[in-house]
């Protein structure tokens, strides 16, 4: 037990530093080929941080752990929402721009409804999958078009989906290392999340878990974890810059994005069916904890500490509901 225990955590470790030298090395090619740190924030940066989730759904589902790939996206979104908000705005009140609530969760709330949907036959097929990623190139667009109006109205693009610092990221001058970065990233986490599933799975077998319970919780959070760590080191330096519209932009990619790719490279089958699986009630979820923070900022722009601890107290009541279940 041990033993996958330490394969998870280095699996997991591979998939951070991976996806880190992906954005780094793309951003950095992309940026010498004169693409604008707009479109890189937008398209480069956005996909590489997405791209732990991605490859361990892939994994899965090439794997016939379906469950794993869908409990992964739907759990990380949970958790992005309930754990890392919830931590964040505890630690210290969390501002949102008035268009991340108008616009922003609006479609994030769209886009899992129609997950919700698609997934009543208890199967996302590849004419699903491609919808979902054709959901993510118009997002993409959109937001670009936005954010480039704003630019113009603002003279600066600071309150897009995708405001990831694109100028903080580390620039890779010679060419052949900015290949060599990219390499190393791709290796590391299709890898990580080789290592990752199939630790996660032995895991599963050893405490007599479902693969449901270990997307939705083990998997989930472990994607989690470089965003939570981050938000809790930012609130103990007074530096809070943790966005709600990264958190609303990463669950859209990863729910159109992620199960888009996934579902048309493998079909995915939910064993049991969508409803007898439980799977309705974790979706509900993903619904109802997204829509918390419009509705505790919809006056004000802020989650409050009080808020914060709600988003905690509806996590942890999730995860306490998962395990009496398992």
């Amino acid at each position: 037990m041990l033993l996958y225990l330490v394969l998870f955590v280095v699996g997991l470790l591979m998939l951070y530093y991976g996806a880190d030298a992906l954005v780094k090395g793309s951003s950095s090619l992309a940026r010498s080929l004169g693409l604008s740190p707009l479109v890189i924030g937008l398209t480069v940066v956005a996909f590489g941080t997405s791209a732990p989730e991605l490859f361990i759904s892939v994994v899965s589902a090439l794997k016939n752990k379906s469950m794993i790939a869908v409990g992964n996206v739907v759990g990380s979104n949970i958790c992005n929402i309930g754990l890392v908000l919830g931590v964040a705005a505890l630690l210290q009140p969390i501002k949102s721009h008035p268009s991340v609530l108008r616009r922003d969760i609006p479609i994030m709330l769209g886009v899992s409804l129609y997950l919700l949907l698609i997934s009543w036959n208890s199967m996302l097929g590849r004419f699903e999958g491609a919808t979902l990623f054709g959901g993510i190139i118009v997002y993409t667009w959109f937001n670009y078009l936005m954010a480039a109006r704003e630019k113009r109205q603002t003279a600066g693009a600071q309150n897009i989906p995708f405001d990831l610092a694109i100028t903080e990221i580390q620039l890779i001058p010679a060419r052949s290392k900015q290949i060599l970065w990219i390499l190393a990233g791709i290796i590391g986490v299709v890898v990580g999340a080789e290592m990752l599933v199939d630790s996660a799975v032995a895991i599963m077998e050893k405490i007599g878990v479902s693969e449901k319970f270990v997307g939705l919780t083990i998997v989930a959070f472990g994607t989690s974890v470089p965003e939570l760590a981050t938000s809790i080191v930012a609130a103990m330096r007074k530096e809070m810059d943790i966005s709600i519209g990264n958190l609303v932009g990463s669950n859209v990619f990863n729910i159109l994005s992620v199960l888009g790719a996934t579902s048309l490279i493998r079909p995915i089958q939910i064993p049991g069916g969508f409803i007898e699986s439980g799977l309705l009630i974790d979706y509900l979820v993903m619904m109802g904890i997204s829509f918390l923070p419009w509705l505790m900022a919809r006056k004000t722009f802020t989650v409050q500490r009080k808020h914060g601890l709600l988003l905690l107290s509806c996590y942890a009541t999730y995860v306490a509901y998962l395990i009496l279940k398992s």
